[in-house]
């Protein structure tokens, strides 16, 4: 079993590019936004950004979601601390994998005005870089610049999901 966690701010694909894998690389994908309690969603759709203790039982639903699965699976999970991620891997006995979707503030800022429907406004999104913690050396994954366009944004986040597969 492989799992990977696509990471990053609001707006930055982490839908779409684990929509995108999941049939690219035959694999299962969770969006992590279903596994926010309602009263989390509520909270953001406010404009009030989460605490720790919103974050903690959704993180670990996350981490016991990529323990339970029984092949190789792929979340979109914001993922911003490395506390975060280190409470989502403290569920998983494997490696898990964090590929974060990155772009400058400007590029998202954008994507996060055109889209529609979303619980999340665009006025967390200055939050939500405050709290970004690039991954660290002993993490493991890797950054995919997803200014590129979407083709190329997949292509490399499936190469990323291929290579480490084997």
């Amino acid at each position: 079993m492989r799992c990977y966690v696509l990471m990053g701010v609001s707006g930055c694909g982490k839908s779409s590019v684990g929509t995108a894998l999941s049939a690219l690389c035959n694999i299962d994908f969770v969006d992590g936004d279903d596994l926010h309690p309602r009263s989390n969603i509520e909270k953001m759709a406010r404009g009030t950004a989460l605490e720790d203790s919103d974050r903690a039982p959704w993180l670990a639903d996350v981490g016991r979601t990529l323990a339970d699965h029984a092949g190789p699976i792929v979340i979109g999970c914001s993922a911003l601390k490395k506390k975060y991620r280190d409470m989502i891997r403290a569920h998983v006995p494997e490696p898990v994998h964090f590929l974060h979707l990155d772009a400058p503030k400007d590029v998202l800022a954008q994507r996060v005005q055109s889209r529609a429907g979303h619980f999340m406004p665009p006025a967390l999104l200055d939050s939500q870089f405050e709290a970004l913690e690039r991954l660290d050396r002993d993490e493991w994954g890797g950054e995919i610049d997803i200014a590129k366009p979407y083709a190329e944004v997949v292509a490399q986040s499936e190469n990323y999901v291929r290579e480490t597969l084997i």
